[in-house]
């Protein structure tokens, strides 16, 4: 396999690991600017006659057929908008579901088609500083784009054609549901992050589980990489050990490598949810630390807000 950059990879799965990873989906959180979309308009990769001279048949949402001229020596990456959506424009910091085909240079043999499956691909944080982020830009949501990556000594240019499809909410949307007697109870703020009461009681010994919204998406497989929001108090203090709120950004592990109860609470639920949880110790860290907060022996209760779900690559 020869090696290229990172703005021109040399096959469609090395493409959407890498640029999806290097825009933010392991919690990388955006500048706080005043006019964030106009930081990612201009850091928007320009149009160019290779971007340009692309012809896409097929509907958007759907994998595409591209033809382009054959063998061209593109010197730069190039990104045109060949179909302006309808839907908002993306700003920094937005995590969005975006879907994409590729093709040879030289060939212009199809590479392969990813995200038009559910589940193939995590949503990617949009920053103006990310690769992603420079060839989405500020596009609207909707838009089809012409993404042209360079020519290097080892391998052809690359053409890809990129639907973004939607802006993915950083809190739960799915419908609330009844709370279960005995479970801690959850407030919200106007963002969505939770506050945790723990009951009067003595600490649950097995995993008690509840769905506090219920979402409308796919469901986590065994394996999924989950992009969440999490929040964990303890419950013999009630005191708050953890937070992707307070840490600023929604996290990923992949393949869920999460403690048991975690994991447990995650499977099956549709992306949307919002899941409430308590983990004895022998289900959680029993015998370890996170956080520089000593957690051996120690109930947790976690809020889960399930953003989006990838499935393992097939084999």
């Amino acid at each position: 396999m020869r090696n290229r950059p990172l703005i021109a990879l040399s096959t469609i799965a090395v493409a959407t690991m890498l640029l999806a990873g290097c825009s933010g989906t392991e919690g990388t959180t955006a500048d706080d600017t005043e006019t964030p979309a106009a930081d990612l308009c201009s850091a928007t990769v320009e149009p160019g006659d290779a971007s340009d001279g692309v012809t896409v048949e097929g509907d958007f949402g759907a994998a595409s057929t591209a033809t382009f001229e054959l063998g061209a020596q593109v010197d730069a990456a190039q990104r045109t908008v060949i179909s302006e959506g309808d839907g908002d424009k993306v700003a920094d910091g937005d995590y969005v579901s975006y879907a994409l085909s590729a093709f040879d240079g030289d060939t212009g043999e199809r590479l392969g088609d990813a995200g038009y499956t559910e589940g193939e691909l995590l949503p990617a944080a949009l920053t103006a500083d990310a690769p992603l982020g420079q060839l989405i830009g500020c596009a609207s949501v909707g838009s089809r784009l012409s993404i042209v990556f360079p020519t290097t000594e080892d391998a052809a240019a690359q053409y890809y054609v990129l639907d973004v499809l939607d802006v993915v909410p950083t809190a739960a949307w799915g419908e609330e549901q009844a709370p279960v007697a005995g479970m801690p109870a959850v407030t919200l703020d106007d963002d969505g992050a939770p506050t945790v009461e723990i009951p009067d009681a003595a600490a649950p010994t097995e995993v008690q589980i509840s769905v506090l919204k219920q979402g409308d998406g796919i469901a986590v497989g065994d394996g999924d990489t989950t992009l969440l929001q999490y929040h964990g108090v303890g419950w013999e203090s009630g005191e708050t050990f953890d937070s992707s709120w307070a840490n600023g950004a929604p996290i990923t592990s992949e393949g869920n490598g999460y403690v048991p109860g975690f994991v447990q609470a995650l499977a099956g639920q549709k992306v949307g949810s919002q899941v409430l949880v308590v983990i004895p110790p022998a289900a959680g860290y029993g015998e370890g630390e996170i956080n520089d907060e000593d957690l051996k022996g120690q109930t947790l209760v976690f809020v889960i807000d399930i953003l989006a779900t990838m499935h393992p690559a097939a084999a």
